[in-house]
Order: structure tokens, then sequence, then C-alpha cells
């Protein structure tokens, strides 16, 4: 859980310094923010999940 925030926050982060710095538009931002949370609602939810954790594992394994 405290991952899955800690990621949110990040690229929450990573996305307003992209769209103040001009390199993405607000309407690409938003539409890639909208089919995030279409995707976050099909059956691959759960395999992203995991992907996404298991990456996370790799990573602190460093």
């Amino acid at each position: 859980m405290a991952l899955s925030i800690s990621a949110a926050v990040l690229l929450g982060i990573i996305v307003v310094v992209l769209v103040k710095g001009g390199y993405v538009r607000v309407g690409s931002a938003l539409a890639c923010t909208l089919f995030g949370f279409t995707l976050a609602a099909t059956g691959l939810a759960p395999t992203i999940n995991s992907g996404l954790a298991s990456f996370a594992g790799l990573i602190s394994s460093f």
C-alpha cells in the first residue's frame, strides 16, 4: 500500500514537472491519466500491479 501511494505521488510530481516545463501538453497528460484509470479497471490490473511490485523489489535489492 505504501509503495502504491509513493509511486502515485512520484508520478504526479513527474507529470506536473513535465507539463510546467512544456515537454507535455495538458491534454496529453489528461488523456494518459484517463487511460491509466481505465486500464486499472480491467482484468489486466493485477498483472500490472504484480509486475510493478516485482520491479520495485528488484530495485530495492540493489
